[in-house]
C-alpha cells in the first residue's frame, strides 16, 4: 500500500492550494481528483462546439481569494476591477453606479428614486461593511476567534446589529426607501442562498457577510484569462513543490485510520495518508465514510452562459450596452421581485419572473475570446439566476431546465430594448450559443450536493461553539480527518481559505 503524509479527496482550488502549502513544507502529497483536470468548479472551458471562447463555466469572479495566499505560493494570477459596480434597468432608465464619477451616480440615483437621500444611505451602509471588511478579513486565515473576540474586532455596534444581529431585510427597509436599491443590496445576501429577506435564522446575513468582506475591500475582480487561470497556476505550484496529482481517480472510501480507496482506469487503488483532507461537501465525506450525512443541502440558482456577436441595445438612451453589462447587471431584483420570486420557488413553482444578474468578462478581458471571435466583437455573458432551488428540477431536470431557461431570457428580454436570442452568436453547428446549468446538474458534474454551491449553509466566521476557539475550522470527529473545501468554516467561494486552513492544522499537529 502506498503511504502519503496527507491525502486529498478533490482537485478543486481549496485542495490545490493545500497541496501546495503542504507540498512546499515538505510533506508528501497525493491529490486525486474524479474528472479529467484539476481545478473543480473554477474552470476555464470551450462550451460551444466552433466557438473559441474559454468561458469560466462555473465560478467567474474573484473576491475572496486572500493576497497572502497567492503571496505565500507565488501565483502567477492577474485581477483587474471593474470600473462599473452595477446597473439595474428600471422602466426605460436604470441606476447606474460607477465607481470612477461619483456626480454620475448621484445623478442616477437622483433619477430613478427622486432624491439623494439612497445614495447617502448607499454610502453609509459600503463604508460600514468595508470597515468591518479591513478588520476582519484577516482572521479568516487564522484560526477562529471567539464570538465575543470576534465582536470585539468588528467594534462597530452599529454594524454588529445590521450584519449580524437583525435579518438584513429588516435593516434594508430602514436605511432605503427605494424598492430597486433595496433590491440591488439584497442580492448579494441571496447568491447561492435560498431564503427570504427576513429569514430569522440569518442565513442571508452570512451570505451578504462573505460577499462584502473580500480582501478587506469586498471588491470583485475578474481573473485575466479566466478561472482556469487561477486554478491552473495553482497545479502548476503544487506540482513544482513535489505534488503528486492523479485526475481521472474516483475515490470511494475514506477510513478514519487514513485509509483510502479509489477507482482509476477501471482499477481499485488504496492508499494512506497520515492525514485526509476532504476537499469535498461534508455530505459526501459521510457517505465516503459510511456515515449519515447530518444534513441535505439544497443549492438555488440556475447558471446560464452565452456568446453574443454583440451585446443588445438598451431601453435607457444614456447608458451605453458597454457600461452596462461591465459590472453587475441585474435583471427584475428589486426587493419586492426578489421576495416574490422567494415565495414562488418555495411553493414548488419556476418564478415567474425570475430574477438574475450577469457580467461581460470579455469586457474586462477579451484574453478569452479566440482571435476570429474577437475580431468580430463577440462578448460573453454569464447569468446568475436567483431562487431556483434543486427541488424544481428533481425527477424532471432535462423539462424542467429548459422551462426555466425560457422564463429567465424572458426576464432578462422585459428590460432589453430587443430579444437576448437576436445577439447569440450562432456557431457552425448551426446552434446559438446558450446553456444553462441547474442544480442538479452542477450535482451530477461537479459533486455539489443538490448543486450547492457552498456545500451547505455558510457558517458565521468563528467559533459560535467554544471548543471551536483556537481552532482552524476544519476538523472532524475524526482526528486525522479533515474539511478543506467550502463546507468547512469560512468556507465558500472562490477563496482558498480551507484549504489554506486545512493545511495549518496539518503543519502545526
Amino acid at each position: 500500500m502506498d503511504s502519503y503524509d496527507v491525502v486529498i479527496v478533490g482537485g478543486g482550488h481549496n485542495g490545490l492550494v493545500a497541496a501546495a502549502y503542504l507540498a512546499r513544507a515538505g510533506r508528501s502529497v497525493l491529490v486525486l481528483e474524479r474528472r479529467g483536470e484539476t481545478g473543480g468548479a473554477a474552470v476555464s472551458f470551450r462550451a460551444f462546439d466552433g466557438v473559441d471562447v474559454r468561458l469560466s463555466r462555473y465560478s467567474y469572479l474573484v473576491s475572496l481569494l486572500p493576497k497572502k495566499i497567492v503571496a505565500d505560493l507565488g501565483l502567477d494570477v492577474r485581477l483587474l476591477r471593474r470600473r462599473m459596480s452595477s446597473y439595474t434597468p428600471t422602466g426605460d432608465s436604470g441606476l447606474l453606479v460607477d465607481t470612477g464619477d461619483a456626480g454620475r451616480t448621484v445623478a442616477s440615483f437622483r433619477a430613478v428614486t427622486g432624491s439623494t437621500a439612497d445614495f447617502a444611505a448607499w454610502q453609509r451602509f459600503y463604508e460600514l461593511a468595508e470597515g468591518v471588511a479591513g478588520r476582519v478579513f484577516g482572521t479568516l486565515t487564522e484560526p477562529l476567534l471567539s464570538e465575543v473576540d470576534f465582536r470585539a474586532r468588528v467594534g462597530d455596534a452599529e454594524a454588529w446589529s445590521a450584519l449580524f444581529e437583525r435579518p438584513i431585510g429588516e435593516t434594508l427597509t430602514s436605511w432605503f426607501g427605494d424598492d430597486t436599491v433595496r433590491g440591488v443590496v439584497l442580492t448579494d445576501a441571496l447568491i447561492g442562498t435560498f431564503a427570504p429577506a427576513g429569514g430569522e435564522d440569518l442565513r442571508q446575513n452570512r451570505c451578504l457577510l462573505y460577499h462584502v468582506i473580500g480582501n478587506g475591500t469586498g471588491d470583485w475582480d475578474v481573473p485575466v484569462g479566466g478561472m482556469g487561470a487561477v486554478t491552473g497556476s495553482l497545479a502548476a505550484v503544487a506540482a513544482a513543490a513535489g505534488a503528486r496529482l492523479v485526475t481521472g481517480a474516483e475515490v470511494l472510501s475514506v477510513a478514519p485510520d487514513g485509509e483510502v480507496r479509489y477507482r482509476r482506469d477501471d482499477a481499485e487503488h488504496v492508499v494512506h495518508g497520515g492525514h485526509v483532507l476532504a476537499n469535498v461537501a461534508p455530505a459526501t465525506l459521510a457517505r465516503l465514510l459510511g456515515e449519515e450525512p447530518a444534513d441535505r443541502p439544497e443549492g438555488a440558482q440556475l447558471k446560464v452562459n452565452m456568446v453574443l456577436s454583440r451585446l443588445p441595445k438598451l431601453r435607457d438612451p444614456n447608458v451605453d450596452p458597454a457600461e452596462a453589462f461591465g459590472g453587475t447587471f441585474h435583471v427584475n431584483e428589486t426587493f419586492s421581485q426578489l421576495e416574490r420570486a422567494y415565495r414562488e420557488a418555495a411553493a414548488g413553482r419556476i418564478p415567474s419572473l425570475p430574477p438574475c444578474e450577469i457580467y461581460c468578462h470579455s469586457l474586462t478581458d477579451p484574453s478569452i475570446l479566440g482571435p476570429a471571435e474577437r475580431a468580430a466583437g463577440a462578448q460573453t455573458l454569464t447569468l446568475f439566476g436567483l431562487h431556483m432551488p434543486a427541488r424544481l428540477f428533481e425527477g424532471h431536470n432535462e423539462e424542467a431546465r429548459e422551462a426555466a431557461l425560457r422564463a429567465t431570457l424572458a426576464s432578462l428580454n422585459s428590460v432589453l430594448a430587443e430579444p437576448i436570442e437576436d445577439c447569440l452568436l450562432v456557431g457552425p453547428d448551426g446552434k446559438p450559443s446558450v446553456e444553462a446549468k441547474t442544480p442538479l446538474d452542477l450535482e451530477a458534474e461537479l459533486g455539489l450536493p443538490a448543486g450547492h454551491i457552498f456545500h451547505r449553509d455558510l457558517a458565521w466566521p468563528y467559533a459560535e461553539d467554544p471548543a471551536r476557539q483556537g481552532k482552524w475550522g476544519v476538523e472532524t470527529e475524526h482526528e486525522r480527518v479533515l474539511l478543506c473545501g467550502a463546507g468547512a468554516m469560512r468556507g465558500g467561494g472562490v477563496s482558498g481559505i480551507p484549504g489554506h486552513n486545512a493545511a495549518m492544522a496539518v503543519l502545526g499537529s
